[in-house]
């Protein structure tokens, strides 16, 4: 029977967690029920691994138990006392039942749609990479908020299917690669795994969050340029997935006219960036 794993690296996300968790509660239809060649909802589990918490994630997570278990879903909470995304990404896959999975980061908030799209889209012979529509949020911070704007624009998140905080693969693309690697970006290193035709977006959105504040924007910005020059140089052979989603110098222009404040703010950020150093992970909250 067809069935899907949904994994959460969690680190210090208390506060997030719940709200993820929620979003996944409410998925609506459940996924693969109603129309289409499975006429029932097909099994679901839900995995979060907490992975080197300083903080309660693990015992927010577990008090969802009851809800997942009033509709059906499994739920497991992992707890790892060494910390590394990467660790409990592959930590997360060990325990799953299903070859089907999908990656949901912490703070990612999905809407009701999502998941049903999603396992229709992979429900494909061939290997296929999924995501939804990434919502980019920003709280708190106008510079956020404009540099949220700007970068909803880019070709890369307005015309791929980027998989920011979240992605799902059937079976066959999940045997693209064995253990996740010790890289800072396991987004990049799963996408790049499949050609640009490979990957599938499907309508359905998700709330995507970016840090708040210049400096924080600069710190994670830099960390993610360093994430992905890492993955091409461990793995060159993934440069031909790339596509080309890079913006030239019309569609630079055409951001700028767009909206000049929000264009200010995400050309300085991608500038800063590279005259920093990646230095660790920053949220921001």
């Amino acid at each position: 029977m067809p069935g899907l794993s949904v994994i959460i690296p969690a680190c210090n996300e208390a506060r997030q967690i719940g709200p993820c968790l929620r979003a996944l509660l409410a998925s609506s239809p459940r996924p693969g029920a109603g129309s289409g060649s499975i006429p029932l909802p097909i099994p679901v589990e839900v995995i979060v691994v907490a992975n080197g918490c300083t903080d309660d994630t693990a015992q927010v997570a577990r008090g969802f138990a009851g809800e997942f278990r009033v509709i059906g879903w499994n739920f497991k909470v992992l707890e790892r006392e060494k910390g590394g995304k990467p660790g409990a990404l592959n930590a997360g896959d060990a325990a799953a039942r299903f070859d089907a999975r999908a990656y949901l980061d912490a703070d990612v908030v999905v809407s009701p749609p999502l998941l049903d799209q999603v396992t229709r889209a992979l429900r494909v012979e061939r290997a296929a990479y999924v995501s939804g529509k990434v919502r980019i949020t920003a709280e708190g911070s106008m510079v956020s908020a404009l540099y949220a704007q700007c970068y909803a624009h880019v070709p890369f998140m307005a015309q791929g299917v980027p998989g920011c905080g979240f992605f799902a693969v059937n079976a066959v693309g999940r045997r693209r690669w064995t253990r996740f690697p010790n890289i800072i970006s396991d987004d990049t290193f799963v996408r790049l795994l499949f050609a640009p035709e490979e990957r599938i977006g499907v309508a359905a959105p998700y709330d995507w969050p970016v840090v708040r504040g210049w400096r924080n924007l600069v710190k994670v910005r830099a960390r993610q340029d360093a994430g992905v020059r890492e993955v091409l140089e461990q793995f060159p052979k993934l440069a031909r997935n790339a596509g080309g989603t890079r913006p030239g110098i019309l569609g630079k222009l055409g951001l700028f006219l767009r909206n000049p404040p929000a264009f200010a703010v995400y050309a300085g950020v991608a500038l800063a960036a590279r005259m920093r150093k990646a230095d660790g992970w920053s949220r921001g909250r």
